[in-house]
């Protein structure tokens, strides 16, 4: 990235560090190169015969290959990238392949983030112009080759559908044709783009490449590996965190058919079989006592207790705006919120293949952080990072948990005691109790109404420092950037605003991010608190928000849109209410109505969610609906029924049966409508999860007068049996 390291430290946020880094150098390409793939002499040789960067490779048939940094995890990544390359190229994008790329931070990087990795909704954002850059450059070097072999100068020249043509005479060439000429030349420094009016391929809903394969079986996740020779295992770590094994009586294990061996480790057991089945039937009859370790009085209810205390203390400053002591007068209205553990589930459990062998590791996993993952193996082994080799594979599920390495460390432990290739698998109950969680956070708000409007605004975030742990360098003077994303950009027209942030740890519990990251806790709470405000000031939810945005003009449309689209204001029957919330995170802006009805026992059903974004110029529209869809229903489970929590040092919850996801009968009608933009694309991959939440708890509040300031949502207080 062009911006200083110490900028990025300084940035408040994610966004932040988008915005340091455009400031810095007018975009996020500044100091970007793309290196050359492949020499002319190499073309010569018959190596890759076109490609011109680390990103593109043409060959003779014509056949465009993407070398995707990115990892395909339902987001439809690999076809939105596929089309901003094509579309700048002028390529056929039925004839547009995508390929994996290997760890390469150097060539691979994601410029928001500072290594390769899939995550933060930033794939767009970051990928938008290195893409249109290295399309134009492969489309300005085949029209050289082409104007070169005709005898014609370049701008007599255009390109379409593969092709390049000569206007005067009609000759035309395939791009497969002229690989061989263009691979020795030079690629222009700063290639012109297209005009945007002049996109063909951007814009409009593109058929996903990667769906076929997904329909017909071909596709291959990393749960999907199956090198030759591989064993099968599955394992059991400390069923309290921090614990070790302290004993282990093999006898049982060994006697199940297709058993082969028992790994011992000190915080792990795992047995080896021919297949799942025989592992899986051995780790129930493996006998093993546990020394539970110091951390085995941990409970829910002490994290609680911790945080709130933790909430008292003053914190480190996001953001000060005014005078934030106007937010703390007589006549402030003040409330707490807090949200829960969370598990990330995802329907492909952890799973790593690995292969380990004095002189080499090789491993087969679907993962975010690839780099990351060879890093680690290298670690363990004692190999250099160049005998490491990672096969990265489509994922079925991240939503974070797979920015973490530790289930690639077991892994690869394990397979350091396993002679040959061995695929590990957790169980469902292991991936549940065993994982890295959604941090537990409170927060603390007062706020001051004067004339209607919000005249002073104090939020006091309080949770864990993923950031500490994850990228210590973005975790500066006791800040945690992601944990106050969304709530240092406060949109409404305050004059005082103050935001801070407190860590605090939760006891031996491992936090991580999940879908929607700081602000899926952020705008739940604040537009929770906000709605509370209008309600104290006798002004209508959407009305108190449009009077307050007059300097969020994008976010302002699509309240006004959604507000529209979903019948704001038009009557509903009994105990029927919608609710709104309106966010601006990931570089897009959205406003959401949901509409949901409480029976008398308390029971929810979501009955419809409306939704406006403008994400700037939206690539692949489908994509971009589908995405909202689905990070709905992913944020409506965890309001509606998700929380882990810890008895005895150990979490309680195991499967879908106590942590379940919505059901298909109960999911709402869903509309998501976009508004065109012509500012650069935003991220959409969580703002869908982040919306899910606030909108709930602002319709349930509208259908019962009850105010859910913690989550799940407690179907007794909807139901008058406890007082609110």
């Amino acid at each position: 990235m062009s911006a200083s390291l110490n900028d990025l430290q300084a940035a408040g946020s994610r966004r932040e560090f988008l915005k340091v880094s455009v400031a810095a150098g007018g975009g996020l390409l500044l100091g970007f190169a793309l290196p050359r793939a492949h020499t002319a002499e190499h073309a010569g040789a018959g190596v890759a015969p076109f490609a011109p960067d680390a990103f593109i490779r043409i060959d003779r048939s014509g056949t465009v290959t993407l070398i995707m940094c990115q990892v395909e995890m339902g987001q439809g990544i690999y076809t939105a990238i596929s089309q901003i390359l094509a579309d700048e190229m002028d390529a056929d994008f039925k004839r547009v392949v995508v390929e994996a790329a290997p760890p390469n931070d150097a060539l691979y990087s994601n410029a928001a983030l500072g290594f390769q990795v899939t995550g933060g909704s930033t794939s767009i954002r970051v990928f938008w112009t290195p893409m249109r850059k290295a399309g134009a450059s492969a489309r300005a070097m085949l029209v050289e080759a082409a104007a070169a072999s005709w005898g014609v100068a370049p701008g007599s020249c255009r390109t379409a559908n593969s092709e390049v043509i000569h206007e005067s005479s009609g000759r035309r060439l395939a791009y497969g044709a002229l690989v061989d000429r263009a691979a020795r030349l030079t690629p222009p420094k700063d290639p012109p783009l297209k005009a945007r009016k002049d996109f063909q391929l951007i814009g409009t809903p593109a058929r996903r490449l990667d769906s076929p394969d997904k329909v017909n079986g071909r596709a291959m996740f990393g749960i999907d590996a199956m090198p030759p020779g591989v064993k099968f295992a599955t394992l059991r770590s400390s069923p309290v965190f921090g614990g070790k094994v302290a004993h282990v009586d093999e006898a049982a294990a060994q006697a199940v058919p297709g058993v082969r061996q028992v790994v011992v480790l000190d915080d792990l057991v795992a047995v080896v079989g021919d297949h799942m089945w025989a592992a899986k039937k051995g780790l129930e009859a493996l006998q093993v006592k546990w020394d539970d370790g110091p951390n085995a009085a941990v409970s829910t209810q002490q994290i609680l207790d911790e945080i709130r205390a933790a909430s008292e203390r003053e914190g480190v400053v996001a953001k000060s705006v005014g005078d934030a002591s106007k937010a703390q007068g007589s006549d402030k209205i003040e409330a707490t919120y807090h949200v829960p553990l969370l598990a990330h589930a995802p329907m492909e459990p952890m799973n790593c293949t690995v292969h380990v062998k004095p002189d080499a590791c090789e491993i087969w996993v679907g993962n975010q952080v690839i780099t990351r993952t060879q890093a680690i193996a290298a670690k363990l082994t004692g190999l250099p990072l160049s005998k490491v080799v990672v096969h990265n594979h489509l994922i079925g599920g991240g939503f974070g948990r797979r920015l973490e390495i530790d289930m690639i460390a077991k892994a690869v432990r394990i397979a350091q005691k396993v002679d040959g290739p061995v695929k590990i698998v957790w169980t469902r109950e292991e991936d549940i109790q065993q994982a890295m969680y959604r941090p537990f956070y409170f927060d603390r708000f007062a706020a001051v109404l004067t004339d209607g409007k919000i005249s002073a605004w104090s939020h006091r975030v309080v949770g864990s420092a993923i950031l500490a742990r994850f990228a210590p360098p973005a975790f500066v003077k006791g800040l945690d950037a992601d944990a106050v994303d969304g709530a240092i950009d406060f949109p409404y027209d305050s004059p005082n605003i103050h935001v801070e942030y407190v860590r605090q740890e939760p006891p031996a519990v491992p936090t991580c991010f999940w879908r929607g990251v700081g602000p899926t806790h952020n705008i739940f709470v604040i537009e929770s608190f906000v709605d509370e405000l209008a309600h104290k000031a006798g002004k209508d939810p959407v009305q108190f928000r449009l009077d307050q945005l007059q300097g969020a003009p994008r976010l302002r449309a699509c309240l006004d849109l959604v507000a529209r689209k979903a019948g704001w204001g038009q009557p509903l029957p009994a105990r029927v209410g919608r609710g709104v919330a309106v966010q601006s995170v990931f570089g897009s802006h959205l406003a959401t109505i949901a509409e949901a009805e409480v029976d008398q026992y308390g029971d929810v059903k979501v009955r419809r969610v409306v939704c406006a974004v403008d994400c700037g110029i939206a690539v692949n529209p489908d994509t971009i609906a589908a995405q909202i869809e689905g990070g709905l229903i992913f944020g409506l489970t965890a309001a509606l029924h998700s929380q882990i929590t810890i008895a005895k040092g150990r979490v309680q919850q195991s499967n879908f049966n106590d942590y379940r996801m919505m059901r298909i009968n109960e999911a709402p009608s869903i509309e998501v409508h976009l508004i065109p933009s012509e500012e650069a694309p935003g991220g959409i991959g969580e703002p869908g999860t982040v919306a899910a939440a606030p909108s709930l708890a602002n319709a349930l509040f509208a259908a019962t007068g009850v105010r859910l300031r913690q989550l799940p949502i407690d179907r007794e207080l909807l139901a008058g049996k406890k007082p609110a």
